[in-house]
């Protein structure tokens, strides 16, 4: 009688094994996991007309969410202070348009990168400007997003920003746009995708210069340090949604074409 119950304990013990190896009972996969975002950095996350929460990333993580059995709640932030609003607790995940960077990654466990990205130049049409290198910003009004990759590589280079006439930082791109728009700061520098979807609403009043400033970067999705279940969890089903091509059916709505860059 003993050897069985010790027989029932040991198959006990090997098939909780295996329910944790699939995540099954980790309560990071039940209830409700916080999205932090910009709800006016289209086309990742947005606010639509009748004020519903729309966008690529936002698709791409709702139907994570579907998966994983769980649900995604998305909370606006700050984004100059989107690491702090992680390590706090306030949010469990950054699905964003969020470029991996040394700088990031010493606070921030990443995804793998799943799609490419760059800091061009968008001015208004009107402006004639000829931008052929960052060279020609000199005595320009620059602007761009707080807490961004362009931030911190203007911020890097000195001898860059005391080029500029001025150079100015905004909460949101939305503000950026509508300076942009109303005279107040000559060019911006702001994420490849970001730029072309803008110009996709209203292609008469701004103009892209395909200058690159500082490095080409990668998109990840962020989560604390000490998550390294849940961001496997959320790796595994990322992975399976572009096998089944899921990811790229997303990609081709929002761009017209498939730019997830993770293939395997």
């Amino acid at each position: 009688m003993k050897k069985f119950f010790l027989l029932l304990l040991v198959i006990f013990l090997i098939s909780g094994c295996g329910q944790d190896s699939n995540n099954v009972n980790n309560p990071k996969y039940k209830g409700t996991l916080v999205i932090g975002l910009d709800d006016e950095y289209a086309p990742f996350g947005f606010r639509d007309k009748n004020g519903e929460l729309v966008g690529f990333d936002i698709d791409l993580a709702k139907e994570a969410a579907k998966r994983m059995g769980v649900k995604f709640d998305f909370k606006p932030i700050d984004w100059n202070n989107k690491e702090n609003e992680l390590d706090s607790g306030k949010i469990d995940i950054i699905w964003n348009g969020l470029d991996i960077t040394p700088e990031r990654q010493e606070r921030i466990l990443y995804s793998k990168p799943y799609m490419d990205n760059r800091q061009i130049l968008l001015a208004k049409k009107s402006a004639d400007f000829n931008f052929t290198s960052e060279n020609d910003l000199a005595g320009k009004i620059v602007g761009t997003q707080a807490g961004s990759n362009s931030e911190t590589y203007v911020d890097e280079n000195k001898t860059l920003l005391n080029s500029f006439k001025d150079f100015k930082t905004y909460a949101t791109f939305k503000q950026a746009f509508a300076d942009l728009s109303d005279g107040k700061v000559d060019v911006l520098i702001v994420d490849e995708l970001a730029a072309h979807y803008e110009l996709s609403k209203i292609p008469r009043k701004f103009e892209i210069s395909e200058v690159t400033i500082g490095p080409v970067t990668q998109l990840g999705i962020g989560f604390r340090k000490s998550d390294v279940e849940l961001r496997d969890r959320v790796q595994k089903v990322f992975d399976e949604m572009i096998a089944d091509g899921t990811t790229k059916k997303i990609s081709e709505q929002w761009f017209q074409a498939d730019l997830i860059t993770h293939k395997k």
